[in-house]
């Protein structure tokens, strides 16, 4: 990732408050041992909290790396959105999340 997008993503999370844009947990940026103790989770569980750079417009559709088109998701909300077979704009994909968290259908 470039220096750039390292830095965007920092800020975004920041600006989030360290939590991902479409699930609301807490996610860490640069110490999984230590956010798995302080969640009292497992480090491999942890993973899925690191805090990625989301495009919200994807790059195939012409987004870039400007500070505006990018926000701080989990891993595990990242490559759900970009799994999916329909593609939903990220504040459908947040209402989706958010819907099945409630019915506790998402990650733990």
């Amino acid at each position: 990732m470039p220096n750039n997008l390292k830095n965007i993503r920092a800020s975004a999370f920041l600006h989030q408050n360290g939590h991902c844009i479409y699930c609301d947990k807490l996610m860490w940026l640069s110490a999984p041992l230590h956010f798995a103790v302080q969640q009292k989770i497992t480090t491999k569980q942890a993973r899925l909290f690191q805090c990625t750079a989301e495009h919200l417009l994807a790059r195939k559709d012409g987004g870039t790396n400007a500070t505006a088109n990018i926000a701080a998701a989990c891993l595990f909300c990242n490559r759900h959105r970009h799994m999916r077979k329909t593609e939903l704009t990220p504040v459908q994909f947040q209402m989706h999340v958010r819907k099945r968290i409630k019915q506790g259908r998402w990650q733990a």
